[in-house]
């Protein structure tokens, strides 16, 4: 089971991939929590940005140590 909380956010946070994301996890139920239009801007909101998360450094970091 997927809850997924949806609020109005920044374009680049919500994209269709992080509901395609949601929509894949769930196995056998899906729960959508937000407004109609910005699940909808989802759906057509199709950029991808590359996200700085720092993850590659901190896997280094980690490796090294």
């Amino acid at each position: 089971m997927v809850i997924m909380v949806i609020p109005p956010a920044s374009p680049m946070l919500i994209t269709r991939n992080l509901l395609y994301t949601g929509i894949t996890r769930a196995k056998k139920l899906l729960v959508i929590v937000g407004i109609d239009k910005v699940v909808d801007f989802m759906i057509q909101n199709v950029e991808v940005k590359k996200r700085n998360t720092g993850l590659e450094y901190k896997m280094r970091m980690i490796k090294e140590e």
